[in-house]
């Protein structure tokens, strides 16, 4: 593949202690891929970004107490489940980082379930994320917060780009062999990836037949598509972009990564375990984030119960002495 820039990459900064014992992406070159995010992405980004809030505006203001029901309640709940998993053990700890491994058929499904966020193809996504790695919060991080200039107006400008501006700017730039060689050569890979857009119309197109069957008409099922579909992905995707902008900016940090990575247990608990940002950069590779005591880590959870069904295995973990050589400050 022809790289957009040719010119040598920048070095990248020695990793961390804890980053040592554990080799990821950033051992990675930090060339671009593509010279600019693709105007299909940019498109998907702005109906995932734009659309479920109307959405939640119609709740509100129509539906809010003749439009909800417990089965639109439980609809949420079990897409918002089930499709977050898909990001967070498949898209996030199994694809990007290999932090285990799992059944074929497993491995399909979090992809697809990763795709029915609308957060883009999986191939996307985690080339986006291996860059991110390998050069955060440096020149050449897709959403580091951090490189929009001093002051107020800096941080501001930053922590608006983390969150939602980099995916029309930067978003889907690596997506190519340099980040993604394996999944490339992934053949169920690759065909979960040509039918992406099948995945994002099963995600709002599921809660309406489904709403529909259980409650016996087309409104029921428009209205289960608004809470499961629409409204869920609103929430979803903001709270994982609240990773990439909150965890780099907000909370605390036990290990000194060579980044401003934090650990914020809000967006932990409504990401599953992926606000345990801090403890992931100081090991990226370990399957589990919350390495604390009180560090509730429901993704972990999660591979532990497939590896328990025999379905993950070589499920890598730091030992207890690399997490406390590593700490700068006593475990929470």
């Amino acid at each position: 593949m022809t790289l957009a820039d040719t010119s040598p990459a920048p070095p990248v900064p020695s990793p961390s202690p804890a980053e040592a014992d554990l080799p990821d992406a950033s051992r990675l070159r930090t060339a671009t891929a593509r010279a600019r995010t693709s105007r299909l992405s940019q498109v998907i980004t702005l109906v995932a970004v734009l659309v479920p809030p109307m959405g939640l505006v119609s709740a509100m203001g129509l539906l809010w107490g003749v439009g909800f029901r417990w089965v639109d309640l439980v609809l949420f709940a079990a897409f918002y489940v089930l499709t977050g998993l898909g990001v967070t053990v498949g898209y996030h700890r199994y694809f990007t980082h290999r932090s285990f491994e799992t059944h074929p058929v497993v491995k399909v499904a979090l992809a697809i379930l990763g795709a029915m966020t609308l957060q883009g193809p999986v191939t996307q996504w985690v080339t986006d994320h291996r860059k991110h790695h390998a050069r955060s919060d440096q020149e050449g991080d897709p959403h580091s917060p951090h490189l929009s200039g001093p002051g107020l107006a800096g941080a501001v400008k930053g922590l608006w780009h983390a969150h939602v501006g980099w995916m029309f700017s930067t978003k889907g730039m690596e997506r190519g062999m340099l980040y993604g060689r394996d999944l490339y050569e992934d053949r169920a890979v690759r065909v979960v990836d040509r039918l992406y857009l099948v995945w994002v119309a099963a995600s709002v197109g599921l809660p309406f037949l489904l709403g529909a069957a259980i409650g016996g008409s087309w409104a029921l099922g428009i209205e289960a598509m608004v809470w499961a579909g629409l409204i869920r992905i609103f929430v979803f995707e903001h709270a994982t972009f609240a990773v990439n902008s909150v965890c780099h900016m907000f909370g605390r940090r036990r290990y000194e990564a060579r980044d401003q990575s934090r650990n914020n247990w809000v967006v932990a608990l409504l990401v599953f375990g992926e606000g345990w940002h801090n403890n992931h950069h100081a090991f990226p590779r370990s399957a589990r984030h919350g390495l604390g005591r009180y560090q509730l880590d429901v993704s972990y959870t999660v591979i532990k119960l497939l590896e328990r069904c025999g379905l993950a295995r070589s499920v890598r973990l730091p030992t207890p002495s690399q997490v406390e050589r590593a700490a700068t400050v006593p475990a929470a």
